[in-house]
């Protein structure tokens, strides 16, 4: 045994035992030049040996090969310690010449699932969807026997999904309902209000908790916790907007369950991310505009990033704050009375598009859009119906699971009047988070407005909260019930502040592979997409589109994001770094879950 086997520390033995022969090349590199000109010759030739046959593995664990020594030879290149500012073998040479460095567990767990990768012990095979699953050998059995065979197999793996989306009911199930109808009795003797109060939208508007003298009547409604009170009161004594419905106070429950937890996480805000936003105080908006808005705006109240698409916003609030909000840095308080944009400032924005002959299609968002009066609404919708260019208006809201009781007849007069097929088509895109946020009111209400030949398309934003496996399945499912697209599913953004919501990229891709791909395909109709600042959203699928560029010491992975102009022009990658595998999956178990389900998740790059 050298010296360096001797000096190894405890949490570096599982790593090195995976491939010591890799220990061995690193700890005999006398200068960080050898151990790199060594590491990448023993790269090249473990992909050469398996291309001529000098030894075997399974098509399935060289896929996982494969992608990991690219992945290996990238994080290893020069190139790559430029762009990332670090050596990842740096600190690999070191702990095999020494037995340790000044890294993470993270960090050393990432580089242990690469090393399987290469040798052929990833832990993928069998999934863990597969527990007591056999896979039949289909081969000796003939046509009808193997289908048969073949169907019971997928009745087994149904049979595990269904376990799964089980975990997570949506607001249309008969105990869930009675449930509701119960907060709902709560919280309207709360407000002393009366069911003809609830039906009236005018009175959810007025009622939004939403300030300091609000809170008692928030803990009256619902259970909170004394972190979260002191979470919201220096949001509000910080001007930090919140706000949250008495329609969607009744959809959680009254103590905090696994059932509400998301719906909780999308209006209460965490002390972090409070702080964190008070810590930009003199320059919110230099900070916080991730997307750098203020850099696509020729004209205010206006975004345009694509060829034929912009965004007009004519509101600056919500009834209801989102938490992670892109526009933190731009919205106000509910119904502050500066939020609604002057007449004369959106018209100037219109004119733009009326100029603009390409922009054939218009995103109507905000804030909400949606607070406007009906009046304000039909006046805007209607002065856009006579831009001869446009062939669609799409209209992004969240008051479908905020405010439901918004969609009386009268908006969706409004709404219908401008839809005019082989003309102009109004879209509805909304933004459902769970399946325990759709309710009978919700239902209804998008029924009302499809009625009319309106399509409702889902953004889904994919956040610590709603990311448990299968959890995203489940409201796919949901939203095709109540007559909703699943559209986009969003990577979160990587603001610092949001960093309590963050997601690695590999789960979202874990997710698209291994629980999405088990839907029909009518039902898996999102793309995951990662918004590129200033230029919008990149597809993630494909390494075309992305590529791991780096593993940090703290274990958090560095990316390099292809914008989609980049097959245009000549444009730079955006480099975005990710939240550390390892520290999800501890979060995860802090809630309840097994980390052994998720195990698959270090392959994905």
């Amino acid at each position: 045994m050298n010296e360096a086997m001797k000096n190894m520390t405890k949490r570096w033995r599982r790593c090195w035992g995976v491939a010591p022969d890799i220990h061995i090349l690193l700890s005999e590199s006398k200068t960080l030049g050898s151990a790199r000109r060594k590491i990448m010759t023993y790269l090249e030739a473990s992909e050469t040996n398996f291309r001529n046959d000098y030894f075997e593995i399974s098509n399935w664990d060289y896929i996982l090969l494969k992608d990991a020594i690219f992945v290996l030879k990238k994080i290893f290149s020069k190139n790559s310690e430029r762009i990332s500012g670090d050596s990842p073998l740096k600190y690999l040479w070191e702990a095999a010449s020494t037995g340790d460095s000044q890294v993470s567990d993270g960090f050393i767990d990432e580089f242990e699932h690469l090393f399987r990768a290469i040798k052929g012990s990833a832990r993928v095979y069998p999934s863990h969807i597969m527990e007591g699953t056999v896979s039949p050998n289909y081969d000796q059995y003939d046509a009808r026997e193997k289908a048969i065979k073949r169907s019971h197999f997928l009745d087994e793996l149904g049979d595990k999904m269904d376990t799964y989306i089980s975990r997570y009911p949506h607001g249309l199930l008969p105990d869930i309902e009675a449930q509701r109808q119960e907060n709902k009795r709560r919280i309207l003797s709360v407000f002393d209000a009366s069911p003809e109060d609830w039906n009236d939208y005018i009175w959810q508007f007025r009622n939004v908790i939403k300030s300091k003298k609000d809170i008692a009547r928030l803990k009256q409604a619902i259970s909170i916790d004394d972190e979260q009170e002191k979470a919201i009161w220096l949001a509000l004594e910080n001007k930090i907007p919140f706000g949250v419905t008495p329609h969607y106070l009744h959809l959680m429950d009254h103590e905090p369950t696994s059932n509400d937890f998301a719906v909780r996480r999308q209006v209460f805000p965490p002390l972090s991310y409070v702080e964190s936003v008070m810590a930009y105080k003199k320059n919110r908006v230099a900070h916080l505009d991730y997307m750098k808005e203020r850099d696509t705006s020729p004209v205010d109240h206006l975004t345009r990033r694509y060829v034929k698409v912009c965004i007009v916003k004519p509101y600056d609030t919500c009834p209801q704050i989102c938490v992670y909000c892109q526009r933190n840095w731009q919205i106000t308080s509910p119904f502050d009375s500066h939020a609604q944009v002057a007449r004369k400032d959106i018209e100037k924005a219109i004119k733009w598009v009326a100029k603009h002959q390409h922009i054939m299609d218009v995103l109507v968002t905000g804030g909400d859009p949606l607070s406007l009066s009906n009046e304000r609404l039909d006046d805007l919708l209607g002065q856009l119906a006579q831009i001869p260019h446009l062939k669609s208006i799409r209209i992004a809201s969240r008051i479908p699971i905020t405010v439901p009781q918004r969609f009386d007849n009268q908006l969706v007069d409004i709404l219908a009047k401008y839809n005019e097929p082989f003309k102009r088509i109004v879209y509805l895109v909304t933004h459902f988070e769970h399946p325990y946020e759709i309710s009978r009111e919700s239902a209804e209400a998008i029924l009302r407005v499809r009625m009319k030949g309106i399509n409702f398309y889902n953004q889904q934003v994919f956040t610590f909260a709603n990311s448990k496996r299968f959890e995203t399945v489940a409201l796919r499912i949901a939203l095709k019930m109540i007559g909703v697209d699943p559209y986009y599913l969003f990577n979160m953004k990587g603001k610092k502040e949001m960093y309590d919501y963050a997601v690695p990229v590999s789960r979202i891709l874990q997710e698209r592979k291994e629980e999405a791909r088990m839907l029909p395909g009518i039902y898996r109709t999102d793309e995951p997409v990662f918004n590129v600042p200033f230029l919008g959203k990149n597809h993630m699928r494909a390494r075309q589109d992305h590529e791991l560029v780096s593993i940090l010491p703290d274990g958090r992975r560095v990316y390099a994001f292809h914008p989609w102009e980049k097959n245009i022009r000549g444009v730079d990658s955006y480099y975005y770094t990710d939240v550390s595998i390892k520290k999800y999956l501890n979060r995860l178990q802090e809630i309840g879950e097994d980390p052994d389900e998720y195990s698959s998740i270090w392959y994905y790059y």
